[in-house]
């Protein structure tokens, strides 16, 4: 379950649509129908149905794929089995924010669709319509600054330096969590103030790790670490 692919990437790696999103055979498309259907009854009808970006070729600096549909992607994540048949890698952002008093880390609700109740480097979120632009193009730190205004409630103004840095692949569900390291110079006091009021109750508690405290954070974490946390720290050199 651990063992997750994690492809490199470039900094001036980009996102775009080369094709329609496929028809699936009328059985398939009655059992994602089913799954969607049970999953909307775990939720309280909470989902939404919308469109996500799913990776159909990955490259360091190019990223193609399709829009695909959110039940699709449901499906598939309840039966990891149907991925030969439904084939979707929907790919989500997800923030490394390091600011002067450390990094942000946020705790997942119990009851949400992927890593529930786990500590995460927010913001994060699928790659939806909104961060779409002309001729295919696909605006992943539009959708960077999405999440962050309505998960954190930051202003876009309070972070900088977008740097790309893996896509980490979920073993079963075939979700593409893309990382983007970003620093603030917002103090720990004030991320937190603006979270209370602003941040939609994404994450509770949010919590800024100094980097000397990292190692003992993520041990104490254990099992509700998500996977790619200490991948991406890795990589911009906060742990070894």
């Amino acid at each position: 379950m651990r063992d997750w692919p994690v492809h490199p990437i470039a900094p001036d790696l980009r996102l775009c649509v080369v094709r329609d999103m496929p028809q699936l055979p009328p059985a398939l498309d009655a059992e994602v129908e089913r799954l969607w259907a049970a999953a909307q009854l775990r939720m309280g009808n909470a989902l939404f149905n919308g469109r996500v970006f799913s990776a159909d070729v990955i490259s360091p600096h190019l990223v193609c794929g399709h829009w695909t549909e959110y039940r699709r992607i449901v499906a598939q994540m309840d039966r990891a089995d149907l991925y030969p048949r439904l084939g979707v890698r929907p790919v989500a952002v997800g923030g490394v924010i390091v600011g002067p008093d450390g990094v942000v880390f946020g705790r997942r609700p119990a009851g949400a669709v992927y890593q529930a109740g786990e500590w995460q480097l927010p913001p994060a979120g699928s790659v939806d319509m909104g961060a779409a632009r002309p001729e295919g193009a696909v605006d992943m730190v539009a959708q960077l600054l999405t999440e962050l205004a309505e998960e954190l409630g930051l202003p876009a103004e309070s972070v900088y330096d977008f740097r790309p840095l893996s896509l980490v692949e979920h073993s079963g569900s075939h979700v593409l969590d893309l990382g983007i390291a970003m620093r603030t110079d917002w103090t720990a006091a004030r991320i937190l103030a603006a979270h209370a009021q602003g941040g939609n109750g994404e994450y509770d508690p949010l919590e800024i790790v100094p980097v000397g405290d990292l190692p003992g954070f993520l041990a104490g974490a254990g099992s509700l670490l998500n996977h790619q946390a200490p991948v991406f720290l890795r990589q911009i050199g906060l742990i070894g």
